[in-house]
């Protein structure tokens, strides 16, 4: 496998397990929402570490975002950048970097 599509993959299994780290909230009532503070600021800078640019930093805001506000958790923020990433804007444009 090429060293494009190890990274592509990667980014895929960490943003499924970020989306899913992120949801853990919903398994504990209250405690969750306090998790949520602790994970909503990591969480956005997680997503600006692994997708470079400005769409990194946009895609970071969202995902503080998203974290944030109580409820919305079930958005799969991570998954929906890789998504965007690498099928819509094709992978040959998509500018990734390491976690």
């Amino acid at each position: 496998m090429s060293k494009t599509k190890d990274k592509k993959y990667k980014n895929l299994f960490l943003g499924l397990l970020f989306d899913g780290i992120g949801m853990l909230s919903f398994a504990v009532p209250f405690l969750g929402d306090f998790s949520d503070i602790l994970w909503a600021p990591l969480s956005g800078w997680l997503m600006t570490r692994m997708y470079k640019g400005k769409i990194g930093q946009a895609a970071g805001i969202i995902t503080f975002i998203e974290e944030i506000i109580p409820g919305l958790d079930v958005i799969p923020t991570f998954t929906i950048m890789w998504l965007y990433t690498y099928i819509f804007k094709g992978s040959k444009k998509g500018r990734t970097i390491e976690v």
